[in-house]
C-alpha cells in the first residue's frame, strides 16, 4: 500500500466553500478523478493525507458516506473531521 501526500484538489467552481472536489492530486506526479482516490482507499491499495503547510501536522483522507448522498472525501486528524482539503490550492489545468 503506497502512502500519498495531496497538495492540490479540483473544484468546478474554485472560490465556493461548498463545492464537491472532482479531483485531487500531486503535480506533475499524478491527478485522480475523485472516484479514483475513494476506489483506491476502500481497495485498500493507497492511503492518502494532507500536510498543514503551517504546522506540518499530517490528516489522513477517508471517505464519508451519509445515507442518500454520494461518497466524498474528507481529512481527519486527532479524532475529528477537518476541511483540510478544502484549502488546498487548485490543481493545474492539464
Amino acid at each position: 500500500m503506497a502512502d500519498t501526500q495531496v497538495t492540490c484538489i479540483t473544484k468546478p467552481h474554485p472560490q465556493s466553500a461548498h463545492e464537491h472536489i472532482t479531483h485531487l492530486g500531486k503535480p506533475p506526479q499524478w491527478v485522480w478523478p475523485r472516484e479514483q482516490v475513494i476506489a483506491s482507499i476502500d481497495a485498500k491499495t493507497n492511503t492518502f493525507f494532507v500536510l498543514d503547510p503551517r504546522t506540518g501536522k499530517r490528516s489522513e483522507i477517508g471517505v464519508v458516506r451519509e445515507a442518500g448522498k454520494d461518497p466524498y472525501l474528507r481529512t481527519y486528524a486527532d479524532g475529528y473531521y477537518n476541511n483540510n482539503l478544502l484549502s488546498l490550492d487548485q490543481c493545474p489545468y492539464r
